[in-house]
């Protein structure tokens, strides 16, 4: 069994150092080492016991307040929790059961064993995000729920190889770990129902007397990775991005919170894209409270916002994602919708509405306004992850999108306790511009594929080939899958029996290379030798050319990027 590395037993707080003014980042308010016991968490939970101790420079109000406060989250929420029995999305012994649990921070280690031989053009460092929660649950845990920790191989010449994992310092996690409870919300996990309700005024009202600070946001950042600009920038949906910066020994370290030097103030999607020929990223950000519910933005190739655009939604909508083509943005608008209302019924605010009709716009990507956004209908379909897009003439002339995708169904499976197994098929949606109407066709029937990528050096044009998870049993992903969009060919990779996965991540030749040359990088668990590894498969055949053995275990998690050595030289540190 791999040994997890210990830390001291104390969290040290230290001052920031002061960020330049020219680019507005938010550090954490803190630094500090994690510790722990023997749990598998990452610090030590202190619950919401009236006898709980706060900080000693709290004033006399303030001290009052946090004890009246402590005695309403312990036996109110303790009562309406007990009144609500945790599906099997939200129990925290379902969803962070086996490799789901966390694991701490591991410090930079050298001169991993490598089986096999590294590509000589692989150098850089392979970076993967995940959920990984640092208090144990005080109530439920839904997978997306954990706090950001990144894992990153870094891999050198001379078949050498170095592993580190770091928790994003947010400022959410920074807060927690300094007053050892949980007292954000989660989003998914806890805010459902009555207690749900409960949990957001008390984390108000603790926030008006100045116990914890929402201000400078309150978001995971666990999902999403991009590198632009010569920034890391770690994501999800509920909050700014945050810089990492990879450090030259393989080490990361939190910069603090980005705005894109002020001209961003509202959270961005897990999934911004960077157009491989323009540099540009695109992105979106949607509101779940007020309008607009949405927004598109554009950044130049050094950061300069060159597009925001108010998009009209009916309602909130969970969008996690979007796709680009060489002249538009594809903004899905489907059936897993926001209804904070529910809460009030003793329900989730995440829902799916069955009497809405899902539907993608193509908005141009260099509009000023959404007045051309055309809206088409594609009934029945719900994609959480679009793998890319393209523009098209159809045989009679017709000016299409293509547009690549997993169709998932029934659309709220990861957020609700289903009697339905869930099933992700990757689809191919085409979306005609010129008469309004869709047609859409499963490209892979039978396999549930979700988790992936294409060559990234042809997003937003035409590919021939996508590379994605076969997400079964699901949530584990027990091998990756090449498979031809024309053809609809599958060629597979498994890992073999008690070993699963993740998300494969497709890393292009640095110079050139054609569609579909290149490698894939997962890191996979083996749940009887209790063995982690980074393995790289050469795309073209889908056979393992090498692996690096990893020095503590990683749990599942989400999405990953690979980050070529020439492009850290120019890595920005503000």
């Amino acid at each position: 069994m791999q040994a997890s590395p210990s830390f001291s037993s104390t969290a040290a707080i230290a001052s920031p150092p002061e960020s330049p003014a020219s680019t507005k980042l938010h550090p954490p308010p803190s630094k500090f080492n994690l510790q722990t016991s023997n749990s598998a968490f990452p610090l030590k939970l202190i619950t919401s016991d009236p006898e709980a101790k706060w900080p000693s420079h709290l004033n006399p109000l303030q001290k009052l307040a946090a004890s009246a406060l402590d005695i309403v989250d312990h036996f109110l929420i303790n009562q309406l929790n007990s009144k609500f029995n945790l599906p099997k999305p939200l129990d925290p012994a379902v969803q962070l059961a086996g490799n789901f649990a966390p694991v701490r921070e591991c410090p930079v280690q050298h001169d991993l064993q490598v089986v096999g031989q590294l590509p000589s053009a692989l150098r850089g460092v392979y970076l993967r995000n995940g959920a990984n929660p640092m208090l144990p649950p005080a109530g439920g845990h839904h997978l997306f729920d954990g706090d950001g920790m990144i894992h990153a191989v870094t891999l050198g010449p001379g078949n050498r190889a170095s592993y580190s994992c770091r928790f994003t310092r947010t400022s959410r996690l920074v807060q927690e770990a300094a007053l050892g409870r949980a007292l954000f919300p989660k989003p998914i996990g806890e805010l459902h129902g009555h207690s749900g309700i409960a949990r957001l005024a008390l984390f108000y009202a603790r926030a008006a007397v100045g116990l914890v600070d929402g201000s400078r946001g309150t978001g995971v950042v666990n999902a999403g990775l991009v590198y632009f600009d010569g920034r890391l920038l770690a994501m999800s949906e509920d909050d700014l991005p945050y810089h990492v910066k990879i450090n030259g020994d393989g080490d990361l370290e939190t910069i603090g919170r980005f705005d894109f030097s002020g001209q961003m103030d509202r959270p961005m999607i897990a999934h911004p894209k960077v157009d491989p020929i323009t540099g540009e990223l695109l992105a979106l950000s949607y509101n779940v409270v007020k309008k607009p519910y949405l927004k598109y933005y554009k950044f130049g190739t050094c950061g300069q916002k060159s597009r925001e655009v108010s998009i009209s939604l009916p309602q909130p909508t969970m969008i996690h994602d979007f796709a680009i083509t060489e002249t538009s943005v594809v903004v899905p608008d489907h059936q897993v919708v926001f209804k904070l209302s529910e809460m009030v019924r003793g329900g989730s605010p995440v829902v799916h509405d069955p009497n809405k009709i899902s539907r993608f716009g193509v908005l141009p990507r260099n509009d000023p306004d959404d007045s051309r956004i055309q809206w088409i209908h594609v009934p029945g379909c719900f994609c959480f992850h679009l793998w890319n897009a393209w523009d098209e003439l159809s045989s009679r002339g017709d000016k299409t999108v293509v547009v690549i995708g997993s169709c998932m169904s029934p659309p709220d499976s990861i957020f609700s306790d289903r009697a339905d197994p869930l099933r992700s098929e990757l689809s191919e949606i085409r979306l005609n511009l010129t008469t309004g109407e869709s047609r859409r066709r499963v490209i892979a029937p039978g396999m549930n594929l979700e988790a992936g990528q294409v060559d990234k050096r042809r997003l937003g044009r035409k590919t021939q080939y996508a590379y994605l998870a076969i997400a079964e049993p699901w949530p584990k992903c027990s091998g990756m899958a090449k498979v031809d969009l024309e053809s609809g060919e599958v060629t597979k990779m498994l890992y073999g029996e008690g070993r699963f996965g993740g998300e494969a991540c497709f890393v292009g030749a640095e110079e050139g290379g054609g569609d579909g040359e290149g490698w894939l990088m997962n890191i996979v668990r083996d749940e009887k030798s209790e063995m982690s590894e980074l393995i790289v498969v050469e795309a073209d055949s889908m056979k393992q050319v090498a692996s690096v053995r990893l020095p503590t275990r990683v749990p599942y998690g989400f999405h990953g990027t690979f980050v070529y050595s020439q492009l850290l030289r120019g890595q920005r540190l503000c």
